[in-house]
């Protein structure tokens, strides 16, 4: 709820006379129309600017993304998130269940906190690490420093992110979406990183290149409205912080094996 409100709260920034909005949430629901009801009533108490809604009485919602121009799916159903991930139609994330206590999030702001390989980026690099080891991984990130890494589940959604901050009347650095790059990579893998966001005309605010710590520590001093990974490794002990999604590998990656 708060990265709801916190969305949908940048719509007071759009221009006069423009007739969409900067960001809309849509209500997607394998429930049935008349169990909807209750939802319906909880939007209008809560006062959300929520108008557009999907109910599928038990079919799977997957095949109306694309009808809706989703950005961004978020669910607990993993079945769904393996779909869209393996469609490449947009980002998605099985959501951890979230803290019972989240700690308050700067007001103003949208922030939100990514991983890097298989994420942001496609899943070469880890590949490698997971046949070569961290020396493997090192040696080919340093030696492809000036090659951009290619595009992974999260790269269109950052170019989005990117672009929004460009509609803001506000210049980047006082953005209120604030957007950050959680990653175990170190040096001299930091550079590969760095010229690729470049490449990608993508500005970010901030960047962790942790090289083995841990990533919770960090993510609970940025106080993201949510973060994405890859690995329970890394989202356990960030979701007992801030809420957190799981970015599942497409099905073909041999990062499943």
């Amino acid at each position: 709820m708060p990265l709801v409100k916190a969305l949908l709260e940048l719509n007071k920034f759009k221009n006069e006379g423009d007739t969409s909005p900067l960001v809309e949430v849509v209500v997607m629901s394998r429930n049935s129309p008349e169990t909807g009801v209750r939802v319906f009533n909880n939007i209008r108490r809560l006062q959300l600017p929520i108008s557009r809604h999907a109910f599928t009485g038990g079919e799977s919602v997957v095949d109306y993304l694309d009808a809706y121009d989703v950005d961004l799916f978020l669910t607990t159903h993993a079945k769904d998130a393996q779909r869209v991930i393996d469609a490449r139609s947009c980002a998605a994330a099985i959501l951890k269940e979230p803290p019972k206590d989240i700690e308050k999030i700067p007001e103003g702001q949208v922030r939100i906190a990514f991983d890097g390989d298989a994420v942001l980026f496609d899943d070469s690099s880890e590949i490698v690490y997971k046949a070569d080891g961290l020396g493997g991984f090192h040696k080919n990130e340093d030696s492809k420093k000036d090659i951009p890494m290619q595009e992974g589940p999260y790269t269109s959604l950052l170019k989005k992110l990117s672009r929004l901050q460009e509609r803001l009347p506000f210049s980047v650095e006082y953005s209120p979406v604030r957007i950050a790059i959680v990653t175990a990579r170190n040096a001299p893998a930091e550079m590969r990183v760095i010229k690729t966001l470049r490449h990608w005309g993508v500005y970010v605010d901030e960047v962790f290149f942790l090289g083995g710590l841990e990533k919770a520590k960090v993510l609970r001093a940025f106080k993201p409205h949510i973060f994405f990974d890859d690995q329970d490794l890394h989202l356990e002990p960030a979701s007992n912080y801030i809420p957190a999604g799981k970015v599942p590998y497409s099905s073909d990656s041999p990062l499943n094996q």
